[in-house]
C-alpha cells in the first residue's frame, strides 16, 4: 500500500478522526484496517486490540512521516507560514478615510500586489491612483516602501534599524521583500530597493504557503509571475531573480516552475539553470516541508513531462540539454507514471517524441494504444489505418482505455483530427477523466473548443451530436459558460443559440 499525499491545508482534527476510525476498524478486525497496520507497522500485533497512539502512528506513516509527532510538527509549519488573501475587488466601494493611514497602506498593498486569489489587471492602476492621491502611504512602512520601489526610503529606514527587515506585515503578513517582488506597479526603483533589503539581511528565500499548499510562493516566485490566470511577471523580473539567486535563493523553486509552465517562454529557466536548477541546494523550504516538497530531480522531470504533453518543443530541448532524464517520472499524480515520451506520443507531438528517443527515452514503454491515440490527435489517417490493419481489435481497445480521447484531440483545435477520431467510434460527449489529459477538470471536447474560442471546431462537434447542455464536474458549467469565462464572444453567441 503506497503512502498517500497529505491534503493541502491539512486539519489536525481530521487526522485525529482518521486515527480514531482506524483504531475502531482494526479492533473490529476489518481487513483493510489490519492491512494498513501490516503495511506501516508490521511489528505490532493488533489482533488483541490497539491504542489510539498506535493508530496515529500508522496514519502518520501512511502519509510518509516517521511518527505522529513529526506529522504534528509539519502541521505547525503549515499553519505558521500559510496566508489566506481576501479576494479584493478593485471596483469595491470607497477607499478608507484619508486620515486612516494604516488602512490606506493595507489597501495600497492589496491592490499593488499579485495575491493569486483574484488578480484582475486593473488593480495595479488603482494602487497607483491611491499613491498619487495619498503619497504619504509610500513611506508608511518597510512593506509599502518595498512595494513602491522606494530604495532611498528603505536605505534610510534600514540604516536606523535593520531588525524589521524580515518582519511580516501588511494585509498578507508578508516580509517586505515579498511585497516588492509581487508588486506590479512599474514605479520607483525596485532592483535598488531589493538590493537595500538584501544588504540589510532580508531572507532571499522568504515565502509563504498559499492557503496551506505545501509549495511555497517565494519572493522568487513573485518576481517570475505566471500562473493559471496568466499573471504577469514583474517588470524587472530577470534582474530581481538574479539578485535573489545571487543572494542565496534556491533555484529549485517548485511554485515558480509551476506558475511559468503554462506559456512557452523559457527566460525563467535560462536564469534558474544558470544558478543551479536541478542540482541540490540547501533549501529552508525543503527542511521545513521535508518529503511533501518535491525533490529537485522530480521538479525538472515534471517540467519535461508537461512540456512534452503540451508541444513545447524548445522547452523540451532546453531541459534535455541540461541533463533532465528523458524517462523521469516527475511527481504530479495527474500524469501517473507516464513518461515524457508516452505523453508526447499521446499528444501527437512527433518531433518531441523523436527528440526524447534520441536522448535515450525507452521506446518500449509506448504501446499500440498510445500510438493510435497519438495518430488520431495528429490527424494521421494513414497511420491509423496501418495500426488498425496490424490489429483490427485496436480501436475497440483504445475506446475502452481512452474513451475521452476527444478532449486531447480538441486541444489541437483541428477539425480533421476530430473527424478522424469520431470515425473510429468515439463518443463525442465523453468527458476528460482529469489524469493524463491535463489539469483535473472533467470536461468534454466541446468545453475545450469553447474555452479556446474555436468556433469551427465547436460547430463541427455540435453537428456531430455534442450536447451543449452538459456540465463539467469542477465548475458545473456548460460549454457556453466556458466560452463566456474566457471572453470568446463569437463562440459564446453560437452556443447560446444552441442552448
Amino acid at each position: 500500500m503506497p503512502t498517500r499525499p497529505l491534503p493541502d491545508n491539512p486539519s489536525l482534527e481530521h487526522l485525529r478522526n482518521q486515527a480514531r476510525s482506524l483504531q475502531r476498524r482494526a479492533q473490529a478486525g476489518e481487513g483493510e484496517a489490519l492491512a494498513e497496520f501490516e503495511e506501516f507497522d508490521p511489528r505490532r500485533d493488533v489482533s488483541g486490540g490497539c491504542s489510539l497512539s498506535d493508530a496515529q502512528f500508522v496514519v502518520a506513516r501512511s502519509y510518509g512521516f516517521p511518527s505522529w509527532q513529526r506529522l504534528r510538527a509539519h502541521l505547525d509549519v503549515v499553519a505558521e507560514y500559510s496566508y489566506w488573501p481576501r479576494p479584493v475587488d478593485a471596483d469595491e466601494a470607497d477607499l478608507p478615510d484619508g486620515q486612516d493611514l494604516a488602512a490606506l497602506a493595507d489597501r495600497f498593498l492589496d491592490l499593488a500586489c499579485l495575491n493569486y486569489t483574484r488578480d484582475t489587471p486593473h488593480r495595479p492602476a488603482r494602487a497607483r491612483d491611491l499613491l498619487r492621491a495619498h503619497p504619504e502611504v509610500a513611506r508608511f512602512s518597510l512593506h509599502t516602501m518595498a512595494a513602491a520601489g522606494d530604495a532611498a526610503g528603505l536605505r534610510e529606514a534600514l540604516g536606523r534599524d535593520r531588525s524589521q527587515v524580515d518582519q511580516g506585515g501588511g494585509p498578507y503578513g508578508w516580509p517586505p521583500i515579498m511585497y516588492l517582488t509581487y508588486a506590479r506597479l512599474d514605479v520607483g526603483s525596485p532592483v535598488e530597493a531589493a538590493e537595500a533589503l538584501l544588504t540589510a539581511g532580508a531572507d532571499p528565500n522568504a515565502g509563504r504557503l498559499w492557503q496551506g499548499m505545501t509549495s511555497a510562493f517565494t519572493a522568487l516566485t513573485g518576481a517570475f509571475g505566471g500562473g493559471e490566470q496568466g499573471q504577469p511577471p514583474h517588470p524587472q523580473a530577470t534582474a530581481l531573480a538574479r539578485l535573489l539567486l545571487g543572494a542565496g535563493a534556491d533555484p529549485n523553486d517548485n511554485q515558480a516552475l509551476y506558475n511559468r509552465q503554462f506559456t512557452p517562454a523559457n527566460d525563467h529557466l535560462d536564469v534558474l539553470f544558470e544558478f543551479g536548477l536541478g542540482r541540490d541546494h540547501d533549501s529552508p523550504w525543503r527542511r521545513r516541508l521535508s518529503h511533501t516538497y518535491p525533490s529537485t530531480t522530480a521538479m525538472v522531470e515534471e517540467q519535461l513531462r508537461w512540456a512534452a504533453d503540451h508541444g513545447m518543443t524548445a522547452r523540451v530541448r532546453l531541459l534535455l540539454d541540461h541533463g533532465v532524464a528523458p524517462d523521469g517520472r516527475g511527481y504530479h499524480p495527474n500524469y501517473r507514471d507516464l513518461t515524457a515520451l508516452q505523453l508526447a506520443t499521446l499528444a501527437g507531438e512527433r518531433e518531441i517524441a523523436r527528440m526524447l528517443v534520441d536522448a535515450g527515452a525507452d521506446r518500449g514503454r509506448v504501446d499500440a494504444v498510445q500510438e493510435f491515440v497519438g495518430a488520431c490527435v495528429a490527424g494521421d489517417r494513414a497511420e491509423v489505418e496501418r495500426l488498425t490493419a496490424v490489429n483490427p481489435a485496436l480501436p475497440a481497445r483504445v475506446r475502452e482505455q481512452f474513451p475521452d480521447a476527444g478532449v486531447l484531440v480538441a486541444r489541437t483545435g483541428r477539425v480533421e483530427a476530430m473527424r478522424l477520431l469520431l470515425e473510429q467510434g468515439f463518443d463525442v460527449n465523453a468527458g476528460a477523466r482529469g489524469d493524463v489529459l491535463g489539469p483535473p477538470l472533467r470536461r468534454t471536447a466541446l468545453h475545450e473548443a469553447a474555452l479556446a474560442g474555436n468556433l469551427p471546431l465547436a460547430r463541427f462537434l455540435v453537428e456531430q451530436g455534442a450536447d451543449p447542455s452538459l456540465r463539467d464536474a469542477s465548475f458545473d458549467a456548460t460549454p457556453l459558460g466556458w466560452a463566456e469565462h474566457s471572453g470568446e464572444a463569437e463562440t459564446a453567441a453560437y452556443l447560446r443559440g444552441r442552448s
